[in-house]
């Protein structure tokens, strides 16, 4: 029996399941690694603690180039922080155990701040205006319409150009087609259709976006 244990131990076989467990056991370590640098890399929008404030006693502690330094305590992870002249930012506080990372968050609160404001400058509110015509328009009508448009368009807005029947004139759909046809080609240098023409009701509905 004993003979038989030596040799189970010993197989080859044996040897590959414990490789594959040792492979397991660092696949693991790896993914919650992962894991942790995505929230390393997204701090809270909420103020987070730091230096003195940090109230855990242990915490898992990442660099300051994302690099997992290791589980301390929370006074040691302090003072590392302190010989390089830097901050202790506790970046997930519900992790177990905490995640804090050693940064200069004075620079980093700048920065995020920076961003956050070019990001508003960048941000466009699109609104969607609407020009009306009818089938029959007249071409001096039809121009100022377009001339609407085009400046609706020009400061970023979406444009909905509806033609509206009256009477009869619903049993003739192709000439409110005609009109729209012709509104996108007058536009198509500074405009492109969004939504084809389609009736809807009574009346007949065409989206234009800027180039």
């Amino acid at each position: 029996m004993i003979y038989e244990a030596e040799a189970i131990r010993h197989s080859p076989n044996t040897k590959k399941y414990e490789v594959n467990i040792e492979n397991s056991i660092r696949m693991v370590f790896a993914v919650r690694f992962f894991f942790i640098l995505l929230e390393v890399n997204a701090i809270s929008k909420d103020t987070p603690r730091i230096n003195e404030e940090i109230r855990a006693r242990e915490l898992r502690v990442v660099g300051p180039e994302n690099e997992q330094i290791g589980i301390m305590s929370g006074r040691e992870a302090l003072a590392l922080a302190e010989e390089q002249h830097l901050d202790l930012v506790e970046i997930a506080p519900n992790a177990k155990p905490p995640v804090a990372r050693i940064m200069n968050y004075g620079k980093y609160r700048y920065e995020q701040q920076k961003r956050e404001k070019e990001a508003k400058k960048k941000q466009k509110i699109v609104t969607l205006k609407e020009v009306k015509l009818r089938p029959h328009i007249e071409d001096h009508d039809f121009y100022v319409k377009m001339k609407n448009a085009s400046k609706f368009l020009a400061e970023g807005n979406k444009v909905k150009v509806t033609i509206m029947f009256r009477g009869r004139e619903l049993s003739h759909p192709e000439l409110g087609m005609a009109v729209l046809t012709r509104f996108a080609e007058e536009l198509k240098e500074t405009a492109s259709i969004e939504k084809a023409a389609k009736l809807e009701g009574r009346n007949m509905t065409m989206i234009l976006v800027s180039k």
